[in-house]
């Protein structure tokens, strides 16, 4: 006589990931330890784990690679059955988006710890996305599966289809005694926003799956911002109208500064000299672009679409948002366009920093701060010393302005071919020691949130820098930074987006000043403020 063992608990599992062949390729192996790992926490919870899509043997990787193929999982997928979205790359959210608005049961969002392949950045990116969309989920992170965080808060989720996490660092701006004149500077800086009205220049929207960086156009709105909707094609057809003496001139006063570019002669592997000419053709057009349709911004999409004509935009965009940069004239060289200033530049046509961007250039400057500012990717992270020193790190976009030593600090180097076909100039920095306001702006509810902090950079040891450089993409700027009153944990679960705002001001009393009007700003535009953390590593707002 036989006894029936009752069948295990299961839990489905799907893996979103890059829209590019290489990309996926070069990272799967990072994915199937991750899924390895995670499959053995769960077993040793009872539960056994059902792949919802096959490796796929013809494109060498298990991911799900297009919307289209997303749609087509889901149609198997048991909307009742508990689920959970596996990550460790870089993933484009609108892969599996569609499937995540419908289904029913509980949504675990997953990810690996690790600087060389950031799951904990396509998470992110995916979260904000579900925040948008209203898709309610639960998220969870880890180095190896193993520690004992990740197990108990696996534990709960199995348990009750939700997991609690402490983001007790968060406080309402009203719960936050916010100093009169930073309330009356904010409500001025509304005012006149509201009255005036802004541009952002968005060349195509909808960069690298990132629904969570598209801005409704009615909540925009309600702030006195509007889109001019542009074409990357535009783009590319005024860079190639710039004359090869004006690109030319735009190279020789970035080596006068002090930039050392990186150069080889073969285009596959090397950044070359026509790929920098292509570059500082694009700058110029960038700029001209900008003045023409009269925007206080613009956008590049980055990785799509003109990474089939033309080298990478990360040399542009940290260059543009720079207040020291080449000048570029009007086309009939009667006007020096933007003069002493940045046109500022959002990263990925990510529209929340773009909005986020334009609010700090009108903060700072009416108070006499550092304008420039830039996204980063939440890279990584980890313990040094006593601090937890996140990699701030982005591909090109952080101005010269951030870094030790300024342009003579610069150096450039040819984008990872994996991405990039036609290379290009990256504009890497070590970003300086120095007190900084954090911020996010993300939708939920059809309606504009910001989260903001106060942090600081740091500065570490050479080889230490060199460690993460190493363990990220070399390539790239990087920012030690520590959010003061703000751990890992904290960020990772209430950060809704893989990027994040960061700028400079003066002093820490300074940072403060800047913090405290950005948030009146924000406030009276109607967007709903938490204030992050604490003032300093030791002192509370309060």
């Amino acid at each position: 006589m036989s006894t029936k063992h009752p069948a295990k608990p299961r839990v489905q599992l799907v893996a979103s990931g890059d829209l590019r062949l290489s990309a996926n390729q070069v990272c799967w192996s990072a994915q199937a330890a991750m899924e390895t790992a995670l499959g053995a926490a769960l077993a040793a919870e009872g539960w056994s784990v059902v792949r919802a899509h096959p490796f796929k043997p013809k494109e060498q990787h298990g991911f799900i690679a297009g919307q289209r193929e997303g749609l087509d999982v889901f149609r198997a997928v048991d909307p009742d059955a508990p689920l959970i979205v596996a990550e460790a790359v870089w993933q484009y959210s609108h892969h599996v988006l569609p499937g995540l608005t419908t289904h029913r049961a509980p949504i675990l969002t997953v990810a690996n710890w690790s600087g060389q392949w950031p799951g904990l950045v396509g998470m992110l990116n995916l979260n904000g996305s579900l925040t948008k969309a209203g898709v309610r989920y639960s998220s969870l992170w880890s180095e190896d599966f193993t520690d004992v965080f990740f197990r108990t808060k696996l534990r709960q989720w199995l348990k009750t289809g939700r997991i609690s996490h402490d983001t007790s660092h968060a406080r309402p701006l009203e719960k936050i005694a916010v100093p009169a004149r930073a309330t009356r500077l904010g409500e001025r800086l509304a005012a006149e926003l509201r009255r005036d009205k802004a541009i952002l220049g968005v060349f195509d929207e909808g960069c690298m799956g990132m629904f969570n960086a598209i801005i409704p156009d009615h909540a925009l709105h309600a702030c006195g911002v509007f889109k001019e909707r542009l074409s990357q094609s535009a783009l590319y057809a005024e860079t190639m109208r710039v004359p090869n003496a004006e690109a030319d001139a735009v190279r020789a006063w970035l080596e006068e500064r002090g930039m050392k570019f990186h150069t080889g002669p073969r285009h596959a592997t090397d950044l070359t000299g026509a790929q920098l000419r292509l570059q500082c053709k694009m700058y110029v057009a960038a700029v001209r672009l900008a003045d023409d349709f009269g925007c206080d911004a613009i956008g590049i999409q980055y990785q799509q679409g003109l990474k089939d004509l033309l080298p990478a935009s990360d040399l542009v965009e940290g260059t543009l948002n720079n207040s020291d940069r080449p000048p570029v004239k009007s086309r009939d060289g009667k006007r020096v366009l933007y003069a002493g200033r940045p046109v500022t530049h959002f990263n990925e046509v990510d529209e929340c920093a773009g909005l986020d961007g334009l609010l700090t250039q009108r903060v700072h400057a009416a108070l006499g701060q550092p304008v420039e500012n830039t996204l980063h990717d939440v890279r990584w992270g980890a313990p040094y010393g006593g601090d937890y020193v996140w990699v701030f790190l982005i591909s090109g976009a952080a101005p010269p302005a951030h870094f030790v030593g300024g342009w003579k600090g610069a150096e450039g180097f040819r984008q990872p071919a994996m991405y990039f076909p036609n290379g290009g100039s990256t504009l890497r920095g070590i970003s300086k020691q120095g007190e900084i306001v954090w911020s996010r702006i993300y939708v939920e509810g059809e309606s504009l949130r910001m989260d903001l902090g106060r942090g600081g950079v740091v500065t570490l040891p050479a080889e230490e820098t060199e460690r993460r450089w190493q363990g990220t993409t070399p390539q790239w700027p990087i920012m030690h930074a520590v959010t003061y009153g703000v751990g890992r944990d904290q960020l990772m679960a209430k950060h809704q987006a893989n990027h994040i705002q960061v700028a400079y001001a003066r002093d820490a009393r300074a940072a403060d000043a800047c913090l405290f009007a950005k948030a009146a700003f924000a406030r009276a535009l109607g967007v709903t403020v938490n204030v992050c953390g604490t003032r300093s590593r030791t002192t509370d707002w309060r």
